[in-house]
């Protein structure tokens, strides 16, 4: 049915007063119960469906990186595991909202003394959203597939031995050897269980056994979910999610303002600003994330950044704190290469102050002066605007760097730097979360070779206890940050903007993890 309310206007004859027919009075009566239904339905449409100020039957959120299709298995971006994961489809662990390793489809689980085997005891009475009963053997499979055809985070899974099933309700792994991160791994893709005998196109439709169907989908513009009946546990509270994809940002705020989202995820602080000081309609806040803002230094024989010092003065010489307020004053300084939700976490913002002073006495001492001073390149993909190159070119000017900044197309920076590594500085925004392991990988493009965190890396990924892993990755951390292998401008923080009567909404990580299912929306009255 339409909710056009110009068919309305439309019915309206012109012409002066006349004496009502016998029959006017039930005609206005059903008049106005269709104004009713239409006023309801287009309430629905816009994120509500609520009537007498109780929570509406739908939401409508506006994202911004949006999936070109389904197949989470084979297509690679966030956008997917965003939306499908812990909503769509669900794996034996999930993550909560600090990034720790929670129950799902299993309900519990053991780890023997040698961490060489864990063992899954599964939910009873799961199925799929097609009805079919998820069991051991769709666990099996789903991991055997993911190996056998290196699906998207196959090669999470490290040290995988053996996958195997007793009975309907327990999964047993065996690895070659302790992989401390196992279990987070099987939060995300790699961990993900799909029906063996579902047959759907994968790239348009989805069988999972999440709390939400896919109703509709349109690449790159929007995703309905409906609530599963068939789902294991509590249903969602609202039953229809709406996500919109918004590549302009003018156009998201212009859908928050108009209420055609009543969620917008994420939002600069700047442009947040307006619906912040709208305190009578709007909630603005601000959710911690592993997005590491990194300033890469090519550490490797024959340049100058090869040199400690060059690379301490360079730390020593940025403003961390005007580079943030200059983002609108929301994300954290971040010292180290882990962020804080991450294992092995430290404050290490201490060891490189600002100080512009030290910066020019170390370059000094590494040989440079105002009649040879250090000329550096930074170049970096156009993605990330060209205000905080000429920020970095400012300070580094003033203690005596000469910094030439190239801002790129992303193909260009992931040819000559990812690959190629000819490069002085690079900017990047490394995301992802759990990846230390690029540290102590002598051949990423950072070219940072240190024996020391390489064997307190594998040392802490292969501990048997969480206790010990976190230690050993904090010792090889703050040798990394000590070493200044590459300064971490800021630990960017997700900032969100949601209509008032908006409860339940996922701020942490929100980018790449976003259940949905305790979401509710109660519409102003």
């Amino acid at each position: 049915m339409t909710t056009d309310m110009s068919l309305a206007a439309k019915s309206k004859k012109p012409g002066g007063p006349r004496k009502a027919a016998p029959w006017i009075g039930v005609v206005l009566v059903v008049a106005v119960l269709i104004a009713v239904v239409f006023g309801v339905r287009a309430a629905a449409s816009r994120g509500g469906g609520a009537v007498d100020g109780g929570a509406a039957d739908s939401v409508t959120i506006g994202l911004k990186l949006a999936p070109t299709n389904l197949d989470i298995r084979n297509t690679a971006g966030s956008s997917l595991d965003q939306i499908l994961i812990g909503n769509v489809y669900e794996g034996l662990v999930a993550r909560d909202s600090d990034n720790k390793v929670v129950p799902a489809l299993a309900k519990s689980w053991d780890v023997s003394d040698d961490g060489l085997k864990y063992t899954f005891h599964l939910r009873d009475g799961v199925t799929f959203s097609n009805g079919d009963a998820l069991t051991a053997e769709d666990v099996v499979w789903s991991l055997d597939e993911l190996v056998s055809k290196q699906y998207h985070d196959a090669d999470s899974l490290k040290n995988l031995e053996t996958i195997g099933a007793s009975g309907d309700d327990t999964v047993v792994l065996t690895l070659s050897k302790p992989y401390s991160q196992l279990l987070w791994a099987l939060t995300g893709r790699a961990g993900l269980v799909f029906d063996k005998d579902a047959k759907y196109v994968a790239k348009t439709q989805a069988v999972g056994s999440g709390p939400y169907l896919v109703k509709e989908f349109k690449p790159n513009t929007m995703i309905t979910l409906e609530a599963n009946p068939k789902y294991w546990g509590a249903q969602p509270k609202t039953p229809t999610v709406v996500v919109r994809y918004y590549a302009d940002d003018n156009a998201a705020v212009n859908a928050l303002k108009s209420g055609e989202v009543q969620v917008l995820a994420p939002i600069g602080a700047q442009l947040a600003e307006p619906f912040r000081k709208d305190t009578a309609k709007y909630v603005v806040e601000t959710g911690e994330g592993t997005d590491k803002y990194v300033l890469g230094m090519n550490n490797a024989a024959g340049h100058p950044t090869a040199d400690k010092k060059v690379r301490q003065a360079i730390r020593y010489a940025i403003d961390h704190d005007q580079l943030i307020a200059a983002r609108g004053g929301v994300d954290k300084a971040l010292g180290g290469p882990i962020p804080s939700l991450d294992p092995g976490y430290e404050d290490l913002t201490k060891l490189y102050p600002h100080d512009a002073e030290k910066a020019q006495a170390l370059l000094k001492e590494a040989g440079y002066t105002k009649e040879h001073p250090l000329r550096l390149t930074l170049t970096y993909a156009n993605t990330y605007g060209s205000e905080i190159g000429d920020q970095l070119r400012s300070q580094l000017k003033e203690v005596g760097i000469d910094l030439k900044v190239n801002v790129v197309e992303f193909s260009t920076w992931l040819q000559d730097v990812y690959t190629d590594k000819d490069y002085d500085l690079s900017l990047v925004d490394h995301n992802e979360s759990h990846d230390f392991t690029q540290w102590s990988n002598p051949d990423y493009y950072y070219g940072y070779d240190n024996k020391d965190v390489q064997r307190l890396t594998d040392e802490g990924l292969h501990a048997t206890d969480d206790a010990t892993r976190d230690a050993k990755l904090a010792q090889a951390a703050r040798i990394v940050s000590e070493d200044a292998a590459a300064d971490w401008l800021l630990n960017y923080r997700i900032t969100t903007a949601m209509d008032k009567g908006v409860t339940g909404f996922p701020l942490n990580m929100n980018q790449t993890y976003l259940p949905l299912w305790n979401v509710a929306y109660t519409p102003a009255k």
